[in-house]
């Protein structure tokens, strides 16, 4: 028998938690989260990878209205945040609402009966307002590289680590060398005979400071909660001021750059490797990463930066952009994610019958990256053009929150049956996003990215103040979305309804 909720949420990371925080506040029980893994925490359940943790300082990387006093360092590691959300889970009341290891393998909208029709793992659901919180840093994406398939030895992405396969001794080739490869290459390095570690571009990194937090400065975090918010807001303060070299002046990220050029002349004495690890692009173009331990671990005795593309696997080596051939027993991709191109958004399908991947036909757009025109009670969080390069993901996630849950109480006050954003609005939103992108650095800095859609258009950045992004989704615009009544159906469907308060 289908079951039938007023809202489905798809996700239990910071944006699942955030909205079903936002509508346990406004007294509305009716909703269910649907997760796929065993446990809470989207990214930060499935990347386990050695040396995992945030590159936002903890005390922004965190709820704004659940500040955690206990962090054990100024960068918190990847079990420490996973924890953190289990613990707001448990504290914003969501038990009851969330349903884990239930994954969701098709949503369609039914203009018939104006709701969602959703096949998933543990039977079908009809819910009035289906949200995407699944996130773009969800699914692995490995490269399309021959002979992948016919390797003898072990694969694994770095979010989808074996923590079983023993990499002592082994001849290991890691592929890539962005944000989850800085982190792990130094931490595996010692325990491999040989790590090659193939660089396509190199990356821009800076001086890392992160500290530990102490025992005395946790105990004043618990008993003088102002103290941490001070702290919140100095990290918010000093990541916003980046704005103005990200996306106004690009030129002046050339100051940051130096910096992370002594960085790189301090720690790498060798021209030649030094050579090789220089980025031949403008810094903030690509994600900054910040290490003290990635340039030293490329110089031990056992690793070889290998300074191109990998072009081909066969099945007990890897081969380069030049044809040379190294015998590997295992190879780790640090290849990133499905960002531009998330495989969730086949599964779900609009008013016209079409996917949303189609409709976007590989350049995505949305309004305040939550809504699409075509897709009738749909949102999503963390959508095209709401990511950031300087700051917490987590101030973005609140502000959307709080913009989806002001939609879903216009559907319910006004007693519609659909709410879905004017085209007119959401075309005139993107034009302003790009023209705003066309003077930012990840445009004039000379690089290419998984920012960039099929297309090549930036699909990710938010290119402003995020101020200014919360500003303008928390303030409700009655004319930005259409509400209508529709057939009435609603209330003739036959079925099971869950009440998960």
């Amino acid at each position: 028998m289908r079951q039938h909720v007023r809202v489905l949420i798809v996700g239990s990371g910071f944006s699942g938690i955030a909205l079903g925080r936002a509508l346990r506040e406004s007294r509305f029980s009716d909703f269910l989260i649907l997760e796929r893994a065993p446990e809470t925490g989207g990214v930060w359940h499935s990347n386990t990878y050695p040396g995992c943790r945030c590159d936002v300082p903890s005390h922004l990387y965190s709820f704004s209205y659940a500040p955690n006093p206990d962090w054990s360092s100024t960068y918190s590691p990847q079990q420490e945040i996973q924890a953190y959300l289990g613990r707001c889970v448990d504290r914003f009341g969501l038990r009851p609402h969330l349903r884990t290891s239930v994954e969701v393998r098709e949503a369609r909208w039914n203009e018939a009966d104006q709701l969602w029709h959703v096949t998933t793992s543990n039977g079908p659901w009809t819910a009035q307002v289906l949200v995407s919180a699944v996130g773009p840093l969800t699914e692995p994406k490995l490269p399309d590289v021959p002979g992948i398939d016919r390797f003898h030895g072990k694969i694994m992405h770095s979010a989808r680590w074996d923590h079983a396969h023993d990499l002592t001794g082994e001849r290991v080739a890691s592929i890539g060398t962005g944000a989850s490869a800085i982190q792990y290459v130094p931490e595996i390095a010692d325990r491999t005979g040989q790590l090659y570690v193939f660089q396509r571009s190199a990356p821009w990194v800076t001086p890392h400071n992160k500290r530990t937090i102490t025992e005395a400065e946790r105990e004043r975090f618990r008993t003088q909660p102002l103290r941490q918010r001070a702290e919140r807001a100095k990290a918010y303060l000093a990541k916003e001021l980046l704005v103005l070299g990200f996306a106004k002046r690009p030129g002046l990220m050339r100051v940051i750059e130096h910096a992370a050029r002594r960085h790189l002349e301090r720690q790498v004495r060798n021209p030649s490797l030094r050579r090789s690890l220089t980025p031949d692009f403008t810094l903030g173009c690509k994600r900054v990463v910040p290490s003290n331990t990635w340039y030293p671990a490329l110089q031990k005795p056992n690793v070889e930066v290998v300074p191109r593309a990998l072009s081909e696997v066969r099945e007990h080596s890897v081969v380069d952009k030049d044809g040379v051939e190294r015998e590997v027993d295992t190879i780790i991709f640090g290849t990133g994610f499905h960002v531009t191109d998330i495989p969730f958004c086949e599964k779900v399908h609009g008013a016209d019958g079409r996917s949303l991947s189609s409709i976007w036909n590989g350049s995505p757009r949305a309004y305040l990256g939550v809504s699409v025109p075509g897709f009738p009670n749909f949102f999503m969080f963390l959508g095209p053009n709401s990511g950031l390069g300087h700051s917490s993901m987590v101030y973005m996630i609140e502000a959307q929150a709080e913009h989806v849950r002001n939609a879903i109480r216009a559907l319910h006050v006004s007693g519609s049956t659909s709410i879905e954003v004017d085209r007119r609005t959401h075309d005139t939103y993107n034009a302003e996003l790009d023209r705003k992108l066309a003077k930012s650095v990840w445009e004039l800095g000379g690089c290419r990215t998984f920012y960039h859609d099929a297309h090549g258009r930036n699909a990710t950045i938010y290119p402003d103040w995020t101020f200014r992004f919360r500003r303008q989704a928390v303030r409700w615009r009655p004319d930005a979305y259409h509400l209508t009544a529709g057939p009435g159906a609603t209330q003739q469907v036959t079925m099971n309804t869950v009440d998960a308060s």
